[in-house]
């Protein structure tokens, strides 16, 4: 059938209005990549650069508390990020707390928000003021995320707004501190599903800050247990703990745990997430312990039942650091020239190679770092055989690393940013930036963007050739990695948050 003038006319019109849309991709419901955990986003149109001062590029900016070290994540309309409490959004929930505040995502609205109080007796189980560290995970409806007194959660996304929904219905107990009169909650406040506590049930002893970012696989989650040193940074108190431990997600049972026996050989405490790849048609969990080693399990094929806790299957382990200290480490606290390496990053998976930035601990260790590239296909002990290749930092690290276009990027605490050939190596480039970065580089749009301790967010393109494209001064220190979810940059300094946009996609 012939196509008539008018509608001719309305499919043109339709065809030079789609090519003038912004190219969204997608909500980003996890810290990186799924599974794989590439710093890397197929967002397009992001803007170069955006102004605290003038608003320039800024679609909304949200209040936080006074230290917001966890990197923001964007799904099903909602904006969820950790902080402290120094800036109370509900009256009832007064003095020193963790807190996950969930945004809306058009506006940047409180929705509702997970208030947890601190741990007693020891500073050092939750240090003051470091609020909620870890990333959430979001799948569907449900938010799996760590909260500061070593729990891991699953809420609901749309907190208390439908209703309380169970098994889980006592969240007037689990938000009042011990002691205190029972607080009641309200339409803000988060609707917990259930709780895992990791220091009751799997027998961890958390240090300083809980910090990590749940892998779902199928029915089961991955996460670090955040088994750490004491108060005196030289004991283990419980070194039989698991380091990796895998719940079923419908209701938090652990199912499964590591037993590498890591724990005495933790130099500070369990931080680097679990990732996942697929070598040689084996489903593969890799994860970096705080003893320098990274380590490759056999992935669980379903939720196991009964009530035994199983352990995970060790295909391979590789030793970031085979020259490093392995007995009485802890004598070596505070020896910035030599001592143990640690894995802070979480280990990214990408063209059946496995990446993993390796070192000095950064308040305790050695100012010594790599980034390692290790061939995941062989079994037992890998360290002689499965490096690729290895690349000296400047200085230790936390981040995780971003593979993009044959290229990868890392940044260390010496606030340089490495662009190397991902494949054999070779440096192409390093940037100084201002201020260490505790944050991980984030590629999107063929631009990376990192942000500092020192308070500048710099963008530079991401290529070969060394390119700086803007840096802007916060006035904040910047912890978090900048996220791009839905044409906007999410970007989180230690008080605010700010939803970064071009006017043209808002």
């Amino acid at each position: 059938m012939p196509i008539s003038s008018a509608s001719r006319f309305i499919l043109t019109c339709w065809i030079i209005l789609a090519a003038r849309l912004p190219a969204f991709a997608a909500d980003q419901p996890q810290w990186g990549q799924k599974f794989s955990r590439n710093m890397v986003s197929d967002e397009k149109n992001l803007p170069d650069s955006f102004d605290p001062a003038s608003g320039k590029n800024i679609r909304w900016v949200a209040d936080l508390g006074s230290q917001s070290y966890s990197t923001p994540i964007v799904a099903g309309g909602k904006v969820l990020i950790g902080t402290n409490n120094d800036q109370p959004r509900d009256p009832k929930h007064q003095g020193d707390r963790g807190v996950l505040m969930c945004f809306d995502e058009k506006d940047g609205r409180l929705a509702w928000q997970l208030v947890v109080p601190k741990m007693e007796d020891d500073p050092y189980l939750d240090w003051p003021k470091a609020g909620m560290a870890s990333a959430v995970t979001v799948e569907g409806n449900r938010v799996y995320t760590l909260t500061n007194r070593g729990e891991v959660v699953c809420l609901d996304l749309h907190g208390m707004a439908d209703g309380n929904d169970g098994p889980f219905t006592d969240e007037a107990r689990h938000m009042t501190p011990r002691g205190q009169q029972l607080l009641t909650p309200g339409p803000t406040d988060a609707d917990i599903i259930w709780i895992c506590d990791l220091v009751k049930e799997a027998g961890v002893h958390i240090h300083d800050q809980v910090e990590g970012s749940v892998l779902i696989d199928g029915g089961l989650l991955y996460v670090n247990s955040c088994n750490g040193v004491d108060n005196t940074h030289r004991r283990i108190r419980s070194p039989d703990a698991p380091s990796l431990v895998v719940l079923d997600k419908r209701t938090g049972r652990i199912v499964a745990q590591d037993a590498e026996h890591i724990g005495p050989n933790i130099f500070h405490c369990t931080w680097s997430s679990p990732s996942l790849g697929m070598v040689n048609d084996r489903r593969t969990i890799f994860f970096g312990g705080d003893d320098g080693v990274c380590y490759a399990f056999d992935a669980l094929e379903s939720v196991p039942s009964g009530d035994q806790v199983l352990n995970l299957k060790r295909i391979w382990k590789f030793d970031c650091d085979p020259a490093a200290p392995k007995q009485d480490i802890h004598r070596y606290l505070s020896n910035r020239r030599f001592g143990p390496s640690v894995i802070l990053g979480m280990p990214v998976f990408d063209n059946g190679r496995v990446y993993v930035t390796a070192g000095g601990d950064l308040w305790w260790g050695k100012h010594q770092a790599w980034l390692k590239c290790i061939d995941p296909a062989g079994t037992g002990d890998i360290t002689r055989t499965g490096e690729i290749w290895s690349y000296p930092l400047s200085k230790e690290s936390c981040c995780t690393p971003a593979i993009y276009q044959g290229l990868i990027f890392a940044a260390d605490c010496g606030g340089m940013i490495h662009c190397l050939d991902a494949a054999t190596g070779k440096p192409y480039w390093t940037y100084k930036a201002d201020g260490a970065c505790w944050a991980s580089p984030m590629i999107a749009d063929g631009k990376l963007y990192i942000g500092t301790r020192g308070g500048e967010f710099d963008v530079l393109a991401a290529s070969r050739e060394k390119h700086v494209i803007s840096s802007v001064e916060t006035g904040e220190p910047i912890s978090a990695t900048v996220i791009a979810a839905n044409g906007t940059l999410y970007v989180a300094t230690m008080t605010h948050l700010y939803a970064v946009a071009r006017p043209s996609t808002r």
